[in-house]
């Protein structure tokens, strides 16, 4: 099934080539079990948020090594694909922007007909033809409702979701420029956490192919890292079924209950 990965270095713009590239389990080595798309989100100088994507593996797409060599932001949102029935298509390769946000999924969620039914006229979000659009279609009005408390939006599109719909995961992560947020829900695919900004290591690392890597970038900025898989040997921490996670400009971890109760 598909991988997420976000990352947030606060106000600092960085380059997370390795991650993308060179850690031992990096995203370009998961594409190769999630061949279906590749995509890059990130914010220009001006906070404005950009997506480049193909309906192809990472590690055939030459323009992914080069855009991730040359995008410097302080936050990141990247995704490999892995179809589950919907076309492999440009339009249903992740990540997705509404509203200055980038936003990616991970799972499955049954009965489409009725979120869209409950999305109306918010039908007019959505582009493509996958659950996960879908989703990000029903967090944004959810998020306008709360006049643009991100938390309280995300809270209440999965609230709904959680009574109403089936779902096999609807693990996700959502950016701003500085700012990450991810959840995890329910418990059938991992979420993982690694605070750079607490641990205080370098990042000087063996690549997949054995080679010493050290990120310039990243070597010594704080950062926060979430992805579907640890994708090196450093401190990861899952984040718990139920969890949302909230990184701010100041890099500091807030953990929420996703759903009322704590579910």
């Amino acid at each position: 099934m598909c991988r997420l990965f976000g990352l947030t270095a606060g106000h600092a713009r960085v380059l997370a080539a390795f991650w993308l590239l060179d850690a031992p389990d990096s995203l370009v080595r998961q594409s190769r079990e999630n061949p279906d798309g590749t995509g890059l989100g990130w914010f220009d100088e001006q906070g404005r948020p950009h997506v480049e994507k193909q309906p192809l593996a990472a590690d055939h797409d030459p323009a992914f090594a080069t855009e991730a060599h040359a995008r410097h932001s302080a936050t990141f949102v990247a995704h490999v694909r892995k179809a589950t029935g919907t076309p492999i298509a440009p339009r249903n390769t992740h990540p997705f922007t509404l509203d200055g946000r980038i936003f990616a999924h991970n799972g499955v969620i049954g009965d489409l007909p009725r979120l869209e039914r409950h999305l109306g006229h918010d039908m007019s979000l959505v582009r493509g033809d996958t659950d996960s659009e879908r989703l990000f279609a029903l967090v944004t009005r959810e998020i306008r409702r709360a006049e643009g408390d991100v938390g309280a939006g995300i809270r209440a599109a999965l609230a709904w979701i959680a009574a109403e719909l089936p779902v096999v995961s609807a693990n996700a992560v959502l950016a701003e420029p500085g700012r990450l947020w991810a959840w995890r829900h329910p418990a059938a695919h991992e979420l993982w956490v690694l605070d750079r900004a607490a641990d205080g290591a370098r990042l000087d690392h063996r690549s997949s192919l054995g080679t010493r890597v050290t990120s310039d970038h990243l070597a010594d900025t704080p950062s926060v890292v979430v992805a579907s898989e640890r994708l090196d040997d450093g401190p990861w921490q899952p984040l718990e079924p139920g969890d949302l996670l909230a990184v701010g400009t100041d890099l500091r971890l807030e953990r929420t209950a996703l759903l009322p109760g704590g579910s």
